[in-house]
């Protein structure tokens, strides 16, 4: 290839785009290595450029591949054609079909040609149609022939791209091309005869469109986001960017190139980073990444094809941030050495004092979150440090209740650390340790008894006033000068007494192990100390008091009634022995019948069978039915023992063959005639029938006292209403009236069955005229309720004026209770009168002392 310049041709250098052929500086072109072609054409391009001036000029480099000769068998050599030769190539007419004559004369058929690539650049500017080539064949000087094509871009879609004069075979292209669009086509020509005849084999054609730099590189991505870490070697790998170039990547046209172009902010240097500009990788180049002095980068970077060239490439851009991640570089520190705090003693889960710290690290990450330890001066764990996850504050907080008596003040030492290790080559900071003290301050603590559930063991029945025990209380304020007294929280049998000052339990009464105060020989009591300190504080202890028994039950036998058949040796009465005492104050028993009276152990006799249960049966053949009272005398194994003797009802009564007791002979047991047995049911029917009629009339009653209106005629009342009498006298004394009446309500049965008077409805409340009879209690509540509810009623406290009857009442005169009263009077009887005569009472009831 043979290059001009007008400048010159020094220093113009030749590149190809394969890598199967090189160009030596004299334009020179040769295969790099042996080479297998696998098509009939090879299009190359050849870039001359200069790089003092960075010209390029391209050139399209067509290889026609000939076929090995059948008689040599080398390989023809290739055929350079230059851009103009290439269109004078194109423009020659293709004989596809070629005809070939033998020796003899006679016309030898050989294959067709095998026609080479037409190129078409894109984007060709016309005009158009733009002829691209012609075909024929040479049959055409023979007969008339008619050219078509066929193919995507002929025929199929995208149709008429391509055409052909089917007179001449000229193919043409009808617009400009697009490579990006489609690269080639394949396109077949055809040679028929007038009458439609084929004259040729169809033969192929292959179009591809050269490919111009029309498209500028893009982007993947318009913001592509990375990160690095802080204090990053240079060299150390932060992200990819990619851009796609639509042109062919085997030309210059698609060969991308990268670049930073700026950097922001440029701190600490303008170049902290570079791209490799082939595969776009980002790293850094510099050292000095800090996350607390820069925390992000934003980077533009611009792609360029034709290989990076500037000048005739074209180029875009894109954004890469790259955030500079946090690492643990930074230790925490305190923002003081010392920090203080107070708690009272037996508080727990109070927080005594907030550490604070301070930590360049990204908040609320590992690195920043901070975890406190204490590492001396609180041996026994009293305190804890949380962290709190807002603001990284070590709150120190008792756990563990502490004792103002035992410690008063406590000096700890406390470290902090970051949750996440520091970097490689970070040292702890001397500041990441602080004191803390804390004061303990005093607080009045409740009396405790040491011995809570004290247990003590005596015998029961230790008489009244029996020192038992002294139970004390200890009072844990040491440092302050309290009294303790003592009092009884829970006594349930009241046997007990303690004294207030020293605690000495005594005993109020006589202790009883078979009370039902006692569960399993224990009694228990609850005592109550309580200090005088500001506020005051007070403690529980509870005493048990095990009782030991004593021999203080006599036995008791069971059953108390049995029956026996008159005749022995049919059956026995079994006898039980039962003491409240426990081991060894019960049993063995032992069963005896008493020598007096002598009838005892003549007719009956008693055996043993074990330690608690005997038999006591008949001794002679024949005991009268009836019912007998038989003593037995029944001692225990206590020491000292004791005894009892229990009366045992026995009804002896005649038996049938069985042994069992018959009705007949039961009844003549409890010693009754067949008369007296039927006089005593014929009361017993008589009395129920009494009880029954006097319960129906009883109930006829109370339902006649709420169906009726209680209302009489007022001149029957006797009781109130005034009497009116023929004549005015002496009063009561000459009148033969029965005052008896008064007391007996009873005789006004007959004024029930007066029917009430019907007139108008009253004005206001009717006061109840009668109670019911014998009930005159119910009968002056009910008026006085009438009188409280009567407005025309006079108030209690008005004048009353009593006309005057006469002397010789039986039922004395009102005015002996005027005020104007000697004092010789005796009113003590008003305290007996009940509440309602209480104001009497306290007016006079006094004496000559009121």
């Amino acid at each position: 290839v043979k290059f001009n310049n007008c400048a010159g041709n020094k220093g113009v250098r030749y590149e190809t785009n394969s890598l199967d052929f090189k160009v030596r500086a004299d334009g020179t072109m040769y295969a790099a290595h042996q080479l297998q072609m696998p098509s009939k054409q090879l299009i190359l391009m050849v870039t001359a450029w200069d790089p003092q001036t960075l010209g390029r000029w391209e050139a399209i480099v067509r290889f026609l591949v000939a076929e090995k000769s059948p008689h040599n068998g080398h390989k023809p050599k290739g055929r350079k054609i230059v851009p103009g030769e290439l269109a004078q190539q194109q423009s020659d007419t293709l004989l596809p079909w070629r005809q070939h004559q033998s020796a003899n004369g006679l016309r030898r058929q050989k294959r067709d040609w095998v026609i080479p690539p037409i190129n078409v650049p894109e984007n060709s500017r016309g005009p158009f149609p733009q002829q691209l080539v012609r075909i024929r064949s040479d049959k055409d000087k023979e007969i008339h022939i008619r050219y078509s094509i066929t193919g995507v871009g002929a025929d199929q879609p995208p149709m008429e791209v391509f055409s052909i004069d089917p007179v001449s075979g000229r193919m043409y292209v009808t617009r400009p091309m697009d490579r990006e669009e489609r690269a080639s086509y394949h396109l077949r020509a055809h040679a028929v005869d007038m009458n439609g005849n084929k004259v040729e084999n169809p033969i192929d054609l292959y179009i591809y469109v050269i490919d111009m730099n029309d498209n500028r590189p893009e982007f993947i991505n318009q913001v592509y986001n990375g990160s690095v870490d802080e204090g990053s070697k240079p060299g150390t790998y932060v992200m990819t960017v990619t851009a796609n170039d639509a042109d062919d990547s085997t030309t210059a046209n698609g060969m991308v190139r990268y670049r930073i172009v700026t950097q922001t902010p440029q701190s600490p240097s303008q170049n902290m980073f570079t791209i490799n500009s082939e595969t776009g990788d980002i790293v850094t180049v510099a050292a000095g990444l800090d996350r607390e002095k820069v925390q992000q980068y934003i980077v533009i970077v611009q792609a360029t094809d034709m290989e990076g060239n500037l000048n005739y490439g074209l180029s875009n851009t894109a954004t890469a941030i790259i955030t500079v991640t946090d690492v643990n570089d930074n230790p925490p520190e305190f923002t003081t050495s010392t920090y203080s705090g107070e708690v009272p003693e037996n508080r727990v889960e109070v927080v005594v004092a907030n550490l604070t710290v301070m930590d360049r690290d990204q908040p609320h990450s590992p690195n920043w979150n901070a975890i406190y330890r204490i590492i001396s001066g609180d041996p026994s764990g009293h305190f804890t440090i949380r962290t709190d996850p807002v603001t990284n504050e070590g709150m120190v907080t008792v756990v563990k209740a502490v004792d103002y008596e035992m410690n008063r003040a406590f000096m700890l030492t406390v470290m902090v650390s970051n949750q996440a290790p520091l970097a490689s080559g970070i040292q702890m900071s001397f500041q990441s340790t602080a004191g803390v003290t804390i004061s303990v301050t005093d607080v009045n603590e409740a009396p405790y008894f040491p011995t809570n559930h004290k247990l003590i063991r005596l015998e029961e029945g230790v008489p009244t006033g029996t020192v038992l025990t002294t139970f004390s209380a200890v009072d844990p304020d040491r440092f302050m000068q309290q009294a303790v007294r003592y009092s009884k929280l829970s006594d349930p049998a009241n046997w007990l007494n303690i004294n207030a000052t020293n605690g000495q339990i005594t005993t109020a009464a006589v202790l009883d192990r078979e009370s039902d105060y006692i569960k399993n020989n224990v009694y228990e009591a609850t005592f109550l100390a309580a200090d005088n300190g500001i506020p005051p504080a007070s403690g529980t202890g509870t005493l048990q008091i095990y009782l030991i028994d004593i021999n203080d039950n006599a036995p008791e036998l069971l059953p108390k009634e049995a029956q026996i058949c008159e005749k022995p040796n049919l059956n026995v009465i079994n006898i039980t022995a039962a003491d409240a005492d426990i081991d060894p104050n019960v049993g063995p028993f032992v069963f005896e019948l008493p020598s007096v009276p002598s009838a005892v152990r003549k007719n009956w006799t008693i055996t043993r069978l074990n330690g608690d249960y005997a038999q006591l049966s008949l001794r002679i053949m024949y005991l009268e039915a009836g019912v007998y009272d038989v003593p037995i005398i029944v001692t225990d194994s206590g020491n000292p023992p004791l005894y009892n003797t229990c009366v045992i009802k026995v009804k002896v009564c005649p038996c049938d063959e069985n042994g069992d007791c018959t009705t007949i002979g039961a009844v003549a047991a409890a010693g009754l005639g067949t008369g007296a047995i039927i006089a005593i049911l014929i009361c017993i029917i008589i009395l129920l029938t009494m009880v029954l009629l006097f319960v129906v009339w009883m109930k006829r009653r109370e339902k006649e006292r709420h169906t009726k209106q209680l209302l009489i005629d007022p001149e029957d009342d006797v009781r109130d209403n005034i009497l009116k009498y023929d004549e005015e006298g002496g009063g009561e004394e000459d009148q033969d009236y029965d005052l008896s009446q008064l007391q007996q309500p009873e005789t006004m049965d007959h004024v029930l069955n007066k029917e009430s008077p019907i007139g108008a409805d009253p004005q206001y409340p009717i006061r109840p005229v009668i109670p019911h009879p014998g009930d005159i209690g119910d009968f002056i509540n009910e008026g006085l309720r009438a009188a409280d509810n009567d407005p025309t009623a006079p108030p209690y406290d008005s004048l009353l004026v009593f006309d005057y009857e006469g002397s010789g009442s039986t039922a004395g005169s009102v005015s002996s209770l005027n005020s104007s009263s000697s004092g010789d009077q005796d009113y003590d009887y008003l305290n007996d009168w009940g509440p309602r005569f209480k104001k009497l009472a306290d007016m006079y009831g006094g004496g000559e002392e009121d």
